[in-house]
């Protein structure tokens, strides 16, 4: 199997992980503070990553440390925003949310990186947006302040993701990826300091469940296969790739929370999962191919 398609097999595997992670969020964090909940996750999944890259230390300079701290601050933005969105709207929904970083990518590349992404790509975002309007737009035109702080926490995604993309054509972006967790430890515990409802030692088993399953599951192991496979795959692909999200997103809030799947996340999500074809299909190059072959059987 291709390396490209075997990341896109555990990018897909690893949405999964990030979906059941919503319903997981919403049950540790309950009436606690986000941030010391992130704080313990980003500490653990930097202790097993550390151990699991120890050998990578050596090739650690101080340009990966640097670009680690840099990755750092979009998505501890993004994953801090997320949680409070998660905290304030349902676990479902906020996960359909999260997933407006597929149409974010694309315009951001274009007013900011001069890059022009495919058709097909701009197609599948705005058929995401629409599924995402879909689901967000109440019947008043207004939108819940739990979808907001979600959709503002899809920017720092969407540029956590290109600043990925770019730094993995420059350099080994493996040696960055201890020093990035290791800097969003540091910069939410800082946060938890200066946080008054902070609670250091929660006496919440669904607390400490959520921080290892997130730290291992929806951190280590997810964001590392994230960062590998744009060698192969633009930011563009991945972010369409993390729409299988919300439907994992969808499934687990029904069983772990007693959601129930509206008509609107039902609509909205079917147009998302759209989206994710629309990406992967090159549909002009089939098209021509299948011109010629016509062209060719006529000729004969």
């Amino acid at each position: 199997m291709e390396k490209k398609n075997l990341y896109i097999l555990l990018l897909i595997f690893g949405t999964a992980f990030w979906g059941i992670s919503f319903s997981v969020t919403k049950l540790a964090v309950g009436h606690f503070s986000a941030s010391t909940f992130l704080f313990y996750r980003f500490l653990t999944a930097t202790v097993i990553l550390s151990l699991i890259f120890a050998g990578q230390f050596k090739k650690t300079n101080w340009k990966s440390v640097r670009n680690g701290v840099v990755l750092s601050v979009p998505l501890l933005f993004g994953i801090y925003l997320q949680t409070q969105g998660i905290m304030r709207t349902s676990a479902s929904q906020a996960a359909f949310v999260a997933g407006m970083s597929v149409v974010i990518i694309p315009v951001i590349k274009t007013f900011f990186h001069r890059t022009v992404a495919p058709v097909r790509v701009w197609l599948a975002a705005m058929v995401a947006l629409a599924g995402l309007s879909v689901i967000c737009v109440t019947s008043s035109f207004s939108v819940h302040i739990g979808d907001l702080y979600t959709l503002t926490g899809a920017v720092g995604f969407a540029v956590y993701l290109i600043r990925v993309e770019l730094y993995s054509k420059s350099g080994n972006i493996i040696a960055t990826v201890v020093p990035m967790f290791a800097a969003c430890t540091v910069l939410i515990g800082c946060l938890a300091l200066g946080d008054s409802q902070a609670d250091w030692m929660p006496q919440n088993t669904n607390f400490w469940i959520g921080v290892v399953f997130c730290a291992v599951f929806s951190t280590a192991y997810m964001y590392t296969v994230s960062n590998l496979s744009q060698r192969y795959l633009s930011a563009e692909r991945v972010s369409i790739i993390y729409l299988f999200e919300p439907i994992f997103g969808a499934i687990a809030a029904f069983y772990l929370l007693g959601e129930m799947l509206s008509w609107r996340l039902f609509f909205g999500g079917i147009l998302i999962f759209a989206a994710t074809l629309i990406s992967e299909l090159n549909v002009g190059r089939n098209l021509f191919r299948s011109k010629q072959r016509n062209k060719n059987y006529a000729g004969t």
